[in-house]
């Protein structure tokens, strides 16, 4: 064995070559004498999913196991399929893998050896450098290297957390924003939550809000989100009660004193203005009509208004104690500028009506996005939103509902990393995410996806190198990902952190074996939930 030659013998040999990846001749009895090596990384070396290493030259390339498959049974060879992921150089003193670099730029040439990986070739390859990180848990098949996301590439690309229900989603999403909130306590953070699982997760680390202290001003919708809260009608119609809106939002709009001067007032411009001004524009222009019967249109706008107003559900953001211009405030609040050690903010959608849900998003949604664009001349105070069931907001069936929460996400997926606008989102179902938002997601974490179609979306996303990396989704365990992207040197394999239980969301699955056997108390327990029902709070 030379100067240059590896502690373990080799296992096999380079047979074809191609871009990404080639396949490699290894001899069976190899594989088996490797399982029981007492270093795991060398025991799974040449499996599915693990790495493999070929010499180069003078350099190391380190290679994913993509497929395996008998080439000769009673040789016993096997022939592997492997993709590329980096290479690096070996330390002459220590034998040591060195100086490892994602892709690479010299390829092997057919007969050219292979040979296993060992935990300190991992070390290295996983190894997080001086960039800012944040360490999510231990990197398979080790149990001491540390799997890190780098936080810049994470953020400034966009990222994607997918996973099939009960896998453990919603704890790693809260253990990611706690390692990011730990090391940036001025950070500012925005989270939609539907389902209010994580309020628990983050008391005393965060704002909470719901619709009891939210207080969204109605205002602050544009006049796309306006018709989609107040036009009821649908086809011709529909467009002839949006240019009736339209011309009695300026209106309503131009009696505050905050548009006085302006002289660029339009229906978006986020000024406030009283309800009972717009009511009295539409009724003052119904009154300027010839005939009668072409007021059809007025009254389902004046009653469409009439009915939010007196509609306890919507008191958080259609309430009369919303007229004052209290924009900055609620800028800030929501943003966390400053932070004051609670750079998240949590908002729970669950108790906002279901037909109005997707306008509150894209109200929170667009202020982030508008904001970064009117204070580019400022500090710059990048701000991250996070939305949970992406898939609700932007769904691939284009003709659903709730079309401006759609544009407005799409639009920060595009574009949102030239003004400081991150997206991070959280879906069980990818496949039904609309085309082209997950593959403006530069890091994706991918944990155990059963359905055939969201595997196949994950990987069509992903770049080619990764592809074969995302074929073990399904095998993954609860609290396993793959991550690949941006956000890390390559692609890895990780098993969560455990996280304490007070920093968890509210997500447990019951257990039915233990509580199907408890009773008591349900006579009153009912009776306290209906006295919430009807009083439409908790």
């Amino acid at each position: 064995m030379d100067a240059f030659g590896p502690r373990h013998e080799a296992i096999g040999r380079v047979i074809e070559i191609s871009g990404s990846g080639a396949k490699v001749e290894i001899e069976g009895s190899r594989l088996l004498e490797l399982t029981s090596d007492p270093d795991p990384s060398v025991a799974l070396s040449g499996q599915v999913g693990s790495q493999v290493k070929l010499e180069s030259g003078r350099r190391w390339l380190l290679c994913n196991v993509k497929s395996l498959k008998v080439a000769d049974v009673d040789s016993g060879r096997v022939v592997a399929e492997i993709d590329f992921l980096g290479e690096g150089d070996e330390d002459k003193q220590t034998r040591r893998l060195i100086n490892f670099k994602r892709g690479i730029t010299s390829y092997p040439i057919p007969g050219n050896r292979v040979f296993p990986v060992t935990g300190n070739d991992l070390k290295q390859m996983f190894a997080a450098d001086e960039r800012a990180h944040i360490e999510i848990g231990t990197v398979y098949p080790t149990k001491d290297v540390r799997g890190a996301l780098y936080v810049d590439a994470l953020l400034g690309k966009h990222f994607a957390l997918l996973g099939s229900t009960g896998t453990g989603k919603s704890t790693s999403a809260a253990l990611i924003m706690h390692r990011i909130c730990d090391q940036s306590p001025e950070g500012h953070i925005v989270m939609i939550d539907p389902h209010g699982e994580y309020s628990a997760a983050f008391k005393g680390h965060g704002e909470l809000f719901n619709v009891d202290n939210l207080a969204m001003p109605y205002w602050l919708m544009n006049f796309e989100e306006h018709c989609e809260v107040f036009v009821t009608s649908s086809g011709a119609e529909r467009q002839r009660d949006m240019d009736i809106l339209a011309k009695c939002l300026l209106i309503a709009r131009g009696r505050n004193r905050a548009a006085e001067g302006l002289t660029k007032l339009t229906v978006d411009s986020p000024i406030p203005y009283t309800l009972t001004d717009l009511t009295g524009a539409i009724g003052n222009e119904m009154g300027l009509l010839n005939k009668a019967g072409d007021t059809a249109p007025y009254m389902r706008l004046k009653s469409k208004i009439e009915e939010l107003k007196s509609d306890p559900r919507y008191q958080f953001m259609f309430s009369g104690m919303l007229i004052a211009d209290t924009m900055a405030n609620f800028l800030s609040k929501i943003f966390r500028l400053p932070a004051k050690g609670k750079p998240i903010s949590i908002i729970d959608v669950s108790g906002v009506p279901s037909d109005i849900v997707s306008v509150v998003v894209a109200v929170l949604s667009r202020l982030v996005f508008d904001y970064a664009i009117w204070s580019r001349s400022e500090v710059q105070r990048p701000v991250l939103l996070i939305c949970e069931e992406a898939h609700r907001y932007v769904p691939a069936d284009k003709t659903s509902n709730g079309q401006s929460v759609r544009k407005i996400l799409e639009r920060i997926a595009k574009e949102g990393r030239k003004y400081g606008v991150s997206l991070g989102l959280i879906t069980q179902r990818p496949s039904d995410l609309a085309e082209g938002v997950l593959s403006q997601c530069g890091t994706i974490i991918a944990m155990r996806l059963n359905n055939d179609r969201d595997q196949q979306f994950v990987k069509n996303a992903m770049p080619e190198g990764s592809r074969g990396f995302l074929d073990v989704i399904p095998a993954l365990r609860n609290r396993e990902c793959i991550v690949c992207g941006e956000g890390v040197s390559i692609p890895i394999r990780v098993a969560f952190d455990e996280l304490e239980r007070d920093r968890r969301p509210a997500s447990s699955d019951p257990v039915f074996s233990d509580l199907w056997r408890q009773s008591g108390d349900e006579e009153a327990m009912v009776g306290r939930v209906v006295k919430r029902w009807r009083a439409q709070g908790r």
